[in-house]
């Protein structure tokens, strides 16, 4: 028996393409349903350089599909908890952890240019179409890989992923979009979205807040992730 935590993933894509992994540089915006078990997967799978980047504490609601969030963490910062739990996967990662929105006032603060792959799980609009265009326009080899909405749904087999501008049926890729033609401020090139046609209405009227689900969130999550591992061993196979 091994005690290489990583063998597992060596067995299958080999010594070169963990290496690949542990020196690939990632940076992760919002650790909430989607973006936190992103990271998780990342972090199992052999990626050694993460920032995360989230401006939130852990709220009781936050329970029902958030890796981080349990009662011992209400009211910690998402990214604090986020790191420590990475931390306990794998001790030898980089992990630099950020509680700091991304928005006009910090976004030159990032240097996206210096991360090989930025992943998208903003939840507010304005600072998902600010991300989505300076991560676009960031020097390759940056690769922008972005979650749209995951709220309001059930079924995970409805789940896709296509370049952005081949989503339909997605309201937060509508209002991106609406956003993008009315400022005429666009993304730079193309990129890769999750998403789903499937939108549910809430069933409580009372309701201040879309309705989720972590079997929906994780694999949403779960996909970006192999997004960006498939990129690093696969890169001139990708769909």
């Amino acid at each position: 028996m091994t005690d290489n935590p990583f063998s597992r993933t060596e067995y299958l894509i080999g010594s070169h393409g963990l290496d690949l992994l542990r020196n690939t540089r990632v940076i992760l915006f919002g650790v909430g349903g989607v973006g936190s078990w992103c990271a998780e997967a990342l972090v199992r799978t052999g990626i050694g350089h993460i920032t995360i980047v989230d401006p939130d504490v852990v709220v009781p609601s936050n329970i029902n599909r958030q890796m981080p969030a349990t009662a011992a963490t209400i009211g910690e910062p998402k990214v604090d908890a986020m790191r420590r739990r990475l931390l306990e996967i794998n001790p030898g990662a980089d992990i630099c952890a950020r509680c700091q929105r991304y928005c006009e006032e910090t976004a030159e603060s990032f240097q996206l240019g210096q991360y090989d792959y930025v992943i998208d799980a903003i939840d507010s609009l304005a600072d998902k179409a600010l991300l989505i265009r300076m991560a676009t326009a960031a020097p390759r080899p940056t690769t922008l890989f972005s979650s749209m909405g995951a709220a309001r749904k059930l079924d995970p087999l409805q789940m896709r992923v296509s370049e952005f501008w081949q989503v339909k049926g997605c309201p937060l890729a509508a209002a991106l979009r609406q956003r993008f033609k009315r400022s005429g401020l666009y993304p730079a090139r193309k990129f890769k979205a999750v998403w789903s046609p499937e939108v549910r209405q809430n069933l409580m009227a009372d309701a201040e807040s879309n309705g989720s689900l972590v079997h929906i969130t994780a694999i949403w999550g779960m996909t970006l992730a192999s997004l960006v591992i498939n990129n690093i061993i696969n890169p001139n196979n990708n769909r």
